[in-house]
């Protein structure tokens, strides 16, 4: 990969090839197509006399805690470091200057993927009609590639936006096996007599539930619409699962579910208990309702590392909530295979809790993205540096740190980063009541009572002070809009 990039740099005119660093201790002092191969230690000497401004690792072999390991070494020198992709990603032919890239955070993570089980994943995708929610977004989209792999008989992308849809749309046709039907569907999950159409037309076996608003300060000012769109559309979806005959119904969750302090939370853990109430209302029902709940993907939209990219290409600031706001990374591909591993496994009513890892500290992340883009970070210790982080306080809703499990006894399962957690639930009976209470507060669009209510289902949700009968004033609403 070295010689091909290096011949790649003769062809590129705005790259002066210097020589090549290897850690392999044969190849010291040795030329390579005419130029030196120099031990990694000497960088530092390395810089002033030749005039390095940059290096590119051609290491697509090499395992994420090798590639982190020599991260950390040159983040301590002043050069810009961009890297080749996997081997995977390299396979067609020979390297070209297009194939450098800037590093992404599972560079700097060295968390190694566990290769996926092919009986979980073919399990309720092979041959069968799948349908994905949300088709359009980061791991919907992500969701149906790796469910195309697995070539189903027919893939319903199902999505609000036009134009999400069709890029989704476009991307996998050219990449669909010959045979599988590929069909785009334009449909809110809030519209219950689609959902009921399409579920009905097509009939399919499994449905992963995507679709969301999941971005915690845009749902805090949009209350109502956040809890229409991830309660009312799960609760639909839902229904016309049951209703229709579809054997697996796997919702996509969210470590902002465990004791949430923002709506958005909050609403994908009432959205759960939708889900936990209708499996335990009937456990010999046909549908197999069960979620996955796992922390950020790399890459999403909204996601701190692009936005970081650009705020140190524009030379600053980088902007940050909290000096110690810390986060669960995961790569999309990984999430995906295992959201669909998970929900093979599943026996009816299951919350599966993924192993996202260890937490990153954001602060170390904007550090160390400064410090390998060839640049410095600017503080009270280094007044002449390069790109300051400005602390901007927390947003609304937002929390230091993230967790996956509200209880404390999660259960191994037979896939190695899946667990399965016990989270409560109360009964259908209880639970319908509230939700006819927060359907009419999300008409009234009445924030107050639609905090109250949430307050009063979702353990560990505290928008509020004060103790108030949600239930019953948002019964006395009603009965002041039926007499106005």
């Amino acid at each position: 990969a070295g010689r091909q990039l290096a011949a790649a740099l003769a062809r590129a005119r705005e790259y002066r090839l210097l020589g090549f660093l290897d850690d392999d201790d044969r190849f010291w002092g040795n030329s390579l197509d005419g130029r030196m191969v120099y031990r990694p230690a000497d960088l530092d000497k390395l810089i002033p006399e030749l005039g390095v401004t940059d290096v590119l690792l051609a290491i697509p072999s090499a395992s994420r805690q090798h590639r982190l390991h020599i991260l950390e070494t040159l983040r301590k020198s002043p050069i810009h470091v961009r890297t080749l992709p996997g081997m995977a990603d390299l396979a067609a032919g020979r390297v070209s200057m297009s194939d450098v890239r800037e590093l992404e955070i599972e560079d700097l993570l060295g968390r190694e993927p566990v290769t996926p089980n092919g009986l979980l994943l073919n399990r309720n995708i092979h041959n069968k009609v799948v349908l994905v929610t949300g088709a359009g977004g980061s791991i919907g989209s992500e969701l149906c590639r790796q469910i195309l792999k697995c070539q189903p008989k027919t893939l319903l992308l199902v999505d609000i936006s036009e134009f999400a849809l069709y890029q989704t749309h476009q991307e996998l046709q050219s990449g669909a096996a010959s045979g599988i039907e590929l069909l785009p569907l334009l449909a809110s999950v809030g519209h219950e007599e689609r959902m009921h159409e399409i579920m009905d037309t097509w009939r399919p076996h499994t449905v992963y539930h995507a679709a969301a608003y999941k971005h915690v300060p845009l749902v805090e000012h949009n209350p109502a619409e956040g809890v229409r769109n991830n309660v009312w559309g799960t609760w639909i979806c839902a229904q016309a699962a049951a209703r229709n005959g579809v054997q697996n119904f796997v919702f996509i969750s969210t470590d902002k579910a465990v004791r949430p302090t923002n709506i958005m939370g909050a609403s994908k853990r009432l959205a759960e208990m939708v889900l936990q109430g209708m499996a335990a209302l009937d456990s010999s029902a046909q549908t197999c309702f069960s979620m996955v709940r796992f922390g950020n993907v790399l890459g999403s939209s909204g996601s701190v590392v692009p936005l970081f990219r650009e705020q140190i290409k524009n030379g600053g600031p980088i902007t940050l909530t909290h000096p110690d706001i810390n986060r669960y990374f995961m790569t999309i591909p990984e999430a995906a295979q295992l959201v669909i591993q998970a929900g093979a496994m599943a026996g009816g009513g299951d919350v599966f809790v993924l192993d996202m890892g260890q937490p990153v500290r954001i602060y170390d992340l904007a550090r160390r993205m400064v410090e390998l883009s060839g640049l410095t970070l600017r503080d009270e210790m280094h007044p002449d540096g390069d790109i300051e982080i400005e602390i901007t306080g927390l947003r609304p809703g937002e929390k230091l740190y993230e967790e996956l499990l509200i209880g404390d006894n999660p259960k191994p399962t037979q896939h190695a980063r899946i667990m399965k957690a016990h989270e409560d639930c109360p009964s259908w009976q209880e639970l319908e009541d509230h939700l006819k209470a927060l359907q009419l507060a999300v008409s009234l669009n009445d924030v107050p009572v639609i905090k109250g209510l949430l307050r009063q289902l979702v353990q560990g949700y505290q928008p509020a002070e004060g103790v108030v009968d949600w239930v019953h004033l948002a019964q006395e609403q009603e009965v002041a809009v039926g007499n106005e």
